[in-house]
């Protein structure tokens, strides 16, 4: 029997039908949660690890959602909920008004931003980030007297969010199956063509391309760019030495903002603060979420320069109209401020790239153990590896094998959770453990994930 209340107690049978008669699941086959019930049910974390309602406990190795950086549990970021609740539960921020929290985070976002960007917009997560992101890139247009400079330019296998204007700047084509149209003015472009962006009219893609594209609709048309430093939905996909510099340099020719989406490679992810910071980038705008409070509280940012911000300031008289019940909420703010304290205090920046070389190591070494496994890739705490059937002629095993979902599978029978991405054909385990992971809980995530590959291989190959 398990506590649900002071009073009430509920058996798992019972839970479970209480979810299947009222709960409606995100990402989730609505007909298979119908008639299975949810698969797991957790009742409790503490560092790196679940436990479900069972007491079985498992490893949780991609942060829930990219986004539980400094761990389950953390009694820091629950006293810091629970004295800001006491103190102020809630302040809006519209009409001009504030408070301490949001003014003290906006200030700690603006001294370890890159570059210029010392302006938040805050918002309640991802989503609600990127959507912001392209109101604002557009609003702008419009008072420069430029409002058909609207078209926004993503990258294919990019993912930014499941709000209408996101939805359609994703270049996932599964995110786009629950809507009849895409929101006007979205574009894509196939990611990392280097040589391309940097002028390169003779490649093949150069018309795919980002400035294939702008010379086709013409820049005058285009108001910006978004892109994910390394893509995470679509593959973990790590873009090539060079690429984003020439993103840069050719928005920067163009008059055109550069928009990165760092929902998940923010917040030390990748072994820096910022995703951007590995390749010495600083965009016109920056996305953030996840990994600002841990998951522990709903938050998001849009980070801008104070260049832009006084822009805006000096071509428009009224207010802006945009904003969130929740924006700028100050007890996630005050969650963010412990948060982004115990990943500076603690040291989980180097920590997430120390831990991504052992990690990178461990698969590269699977690469060599197993028959089917090839493709590993990594950087920090935000890894994969891609499922082959022959991997020497870059054979993947067919649709309905569902070769990715049936290792996690196995994995999570050895107490593991991971992620498969299976979007465009490709069968991609993800592992991106929580920043505080330690080499041995690496070795634990290798070995597991071995043992998981081998009793797939036994039974396909």
């Amino acid at each position: 029997m398990m506590k649900t209340t002071a009073t009430a107690q509920v058996s798992l049978e019972e839970l479970r039908e209480l979810d299947k008669k009222h709960f409606l699941h995100p990402i989730t086959p609505i007909k298979q949660q119908q008639t299975e019930g949810p698969e797991l049910i957790f009742e409790s974390g503490k560092g790196i690890r679940l436990t479900d309602v069972r007491g079985k406990e498992y490893i949780d190795g991609v942060s829930a959602l990219w986004n539980v950086n400094v761990g389950y549990g953390r009694k820091e970021l629950a006293a810091a909920a629970s004295e800001q609740i006491m103190k102020l539960s809630y302040g809006s921020s519209f009409f001009n008004q504030s408070h301490e929290m949001v003014i003290r985070l906006a200030t700690k976002l603006a001294s370890i931003a890159p570059g210029d960007l010392d302006v938040a917009f805050f918002t309640s997560g991802g989503s609600e980030s990127n959507e912001t992101a392209f109101k604002i890139v557009r609003h702008y247009w419009k008072l420069k007297g430029k409002p058909e400079k609207r078209l926004i330019i993503g990258l294919e296998n990019g993912y930014h969010g499941v709000a209408m204007g996101t939805t359609s700047a994703t270049g996932v084509p599964e995110f786009k199956e629950m809507i009849t149209e895409i929101a006007p003015g979205f574009l894509h472009a196939l990611p990392y063509q280097t040589e391309c962006e940097k002028g390169d009219k003779s490649h093949p893609n150069y018309e795919r391309s980002i400035r294939g594209i702008i010379e086709k609709e013409g820049p005058d048309n285009i108001a910006a760019v978004i892109l994910e430093p390394v893509q995470g939905v679509g593959g973990v996909n790590i873009p090539p030495e060079g690429y984003l510099k020439a993103i840069r340099e050719l928005c920067d020719e163009h008059d055109i903002f550069m928009i990165t989406d760092e929902i998940i490679t923010g917040f030390g992810r990748t072994g820096n603060m910022f995703g951007v910071e590995n390749w010495d980038v600083v965009p016109d705008l920056m996305s953030v979420a996840k990994g600002i409070t841990s998951g522990y509280v709903q938050l998001g940012a849009v980070m801008m320069s104070s260049k832009l911000r006084d822009e805006l300031a000096d071509m428009s008289e009224g207010p802006m109209f945009h904003g969130f019940t929740y924006s700028g909420h100050p007890v996630a703010c005050a969650v963010a401020l412990r948060n982004i304290e115990i990943i500076e205090n603690e040291g989980l920046v180097e920590n997430a790239r120390l831990m991504g070389e052992e990690l990178l190591k461990g698969l590269k070494y699977l690469e060599e153990k197993h028959e089917i496994t090839a493709k590993a890739r990594g950087i920090g705490l935000m890894a994969g590896i891609e499922l082959f059937k022959d991997r020497e002629k870059g054979e993947g095993f067919a649709p309905d094998v569902y070769a990715a979902m049936a290792v996690v599978d196995e994995c999570k029978k050895r107490n593991l959770i991971l992620r498969p991405l299976t979007f465009g054909g490709i069968n991609c385990v993800a592992i991106a453990p929580p920043l505080i992971v330690q080499k041995q809980d690496i070795e634990t995530i290798i070995d597991t994930l071995s043992d998981s590959i081998k009793a797939f291989e036994q039974k396909v190959l």
